[in-house]
């Protein structure tokens, strides 16, 4: 079952409580949170709320950009801030305590995970990948398989409207 919890002021006592009668009748429970200005856009509130929904067997599972959808341009924050926050939680607490940071995409996209730049080169010799304090790592692949890479679309505006 998803939960709807944006700051760790809505976890009260009776909230813990509700969730742990939920968790205890064997039900997974897990958080849907929205990124809002002002409320929830910066790395200790979301730390807070992470850290306080595990407490209540909670797995914290999607963080969302906020909608685009009229009346709400005042809570929005830029998707770079939400880049900001899972990246600041990675390599500094638990990763069950990491969300997926999320854009429903319009039109019904459906969810598009939004990650930090980790890889920053691929090809079927070796990955170039960096970790969340910045340092950089080369991996070799196994070059047992010729491996298919998705292919870069160069972007059009054209792409929404087809």
């Amino acid at each position: 079952m998803s939960v709807h919890v944006n700051h760790p002021r809505e976890l009260t006592i009776e909230v813990k409580h509700a969730l742990e009668r939920l968790a205890n009748a064997g039900i997974p429970l897990g958080n849907q949170s929205v990124l809002l200005a002002g409320v929830n856009d910066d790395l200790e509130t979301m730390k807070t709320l992470v850290h306080k929904l595990l407490m209540c067997r909670v797995r914290p599972y999607y963080i969302y950009q906020c909608d685009l959808i009229n009346g709400s341009s005042h809570l929005r924050t830029s998707v770079a801030k939400g880049i900001e926050i899972i990246e600041s939680l990675r390599g500094h607490t638990t990763g069950y305590a990491v969300p997926q940071f999320v854009i429903d995409a319009p039109g019904g996209g459906g969810k598009v995970p939004i990650n930090p730049g980790y890889i920053l080169y691929h090809d079927n010799e070796k990955i170039v990948i960096r970790n969340y304090e910045g340092k950089i790592f080369e991996y070799p692949e196994t070059g047992n398989e010729q491996v298919q890479f998705a292919p870069q679309r160069e972007y059009h505006d054209e792409y929404l409207y087809s």
